[in-house]
């Protein structure tokens, strides 16, 4: 049976908010980063994600290893969820998977560029060739 969980979390890093969106299927996780402007309501995280989860751009899957769930004493979970609400930012797993996903990026820009500056090249060396034409034709 596949299980899926997702995870969002929503921190401050000056001068935005933002939330990193952790999902994790099948023993992988992917993220996905979220940048909100000013500091979001439980309403409008939720009506931000019911209306732009399909456009929601996230990383490669990245290998997770999750921990069997065993039950807790209820004063332990208690003090965790604690931890947890002050603990700042994104668990490293899915800051690598964002970094996976920010370089992925980087290089299919290099690409991008490097294609364009060739043609770029061969369309003014295509020039230059068409006015040493007809420079030799005397016109």
């Amino acid at each position: 049976m596949q299980r899926t969980s997702i995870a969002l979390t929503v921190y401050f890093e000056d001068p935005f908010w933002i939330g990193v969106l952790e999902r994790v299927s099948d023993g992988k996780l992917t993220a996905c980063k979220i940048t909100f402007g000013a500091e979001p309501k439980d309403a409008d995280v939720y009506c931000f994600l019911l209306e732009n989860w399909r456009t929601l751009r996230f990383s490669p899957p990245v290998r997770y290893q999750s921990k069997p769930a065993v039950p807790k004493n209820p004063k332990r979970v208690q003090r965790e969820v604690g931890k947890q609400l002050a603990k700042q930012g994104a668990s490293t797993k899915s800051q690598q998977a964002l970094k996976l996903q920010h370089e992925e990026g980087k290089a299919a820009r290099r690409v991008k560029t490097r294609e364009e500056r060739e043609a770029e090249q061969e369309r003014q060396y295509a020039l230059k060739q068409q006015k040493r034409k007809e420079k030799h034709r005397g016109r």
